[in-house]
């Protein structure tokens, strides 16, 4: 069985307060998500997210597929 390499791209757009996610496998892009609206707590708390804290993010119901 062939490894995939999975990789998340995140960008922040600091006036609606969410974040596009995209997700590639094998440097090809399979989804984009965008968060729901947050406040300026939890958007500044989640700028800091790793790629593996995204990852466990989107087995939340907290964004949408875009």
């Amino acid at each position: 069985m062939k490894n995939l390499n999975e990789t998340i791209k995140v960008k922040s757009n600091k006036a609606n307060r969410t974040f596009t996610i995209r997700k590639y496998i094998d440097n090809k892009f399979l989804a984009k998500y965008r968060t729901c609206e947050m406040t300026k707590d939890e958007f500044n708390s989640e700028e800091m997210n790793t790629e593996n804290d995204w990852k466990q993010f989107l087995k939340s119901d907290n964004y949408y597929k875009v």
